[in-house]
């Protein structure tokens, strides 16, 4: 049985995962540059090592209540088609690992056109995480809007 490994994220009190091989690194929260005529969601764009990366507000992207940032957000940067995206998270907490016959897909209530990258539901004991494949997050408008900055 195949064993997938995902780092775990929070989003007010729910946990959230995604596949550790799309995750470049974990960094401190940094306030992104505001950058004018994006969607809301972007929040704005941080130099991360001389790159210059797009960030994106998960809160606002699930449609989430906003809450105050803390000593424990962090910036999730990720590899999304060829570049590299940081996202917004409460809290990115740990790497589990997850037998594939301990996730389940998601239930068809969820798994509707506009919830693509739900791909599925993990279950850790009495822990439920939502795993995402946030390569699927955008659209192809909002993937142009990414790719130029």
């Amino acid at each position: 049985m195949a064993e997938l490994q995902f780092v775990v994220f929070k989003l007010g009190n729910e946990e959230y995962g995604v596949n550790i091989m799309q995750v470049k690194e974990i960094v401190p929260y940094k306030e992104p540059v505001k950058v004018p005529n994006v969607p809301n969601f972007i929040e704005g764009i941080i130099n991360l090592r001389s790159q210059i990366i797009p960030i994106v507000n998960l809160r606002k992207r699930f449609n989430i209540t906003e809450e105050s940032l803390s000593d424990e957000t962090r910036i999730i940067v990720m590899n999304i088609d060829s570049k590299q995206v940081g996202f917004i998270v409460d809290d990115a907490s740990e790497v589990r690992t997850i037998n594939e016959e301990d996730i389940e897909n998601p239930p068809e209530i969820i798994a509707g056109i506009d919830r693509k990258y739900i791909t599925g539901i993990g279950k850790i004991g009495e822990r439920i995480l939502i795993l995402l494949d946030l390569d699927k997050l955008f659209s192809d408008k909002e993937k142009e809007s990414l790719e130029a900055m």
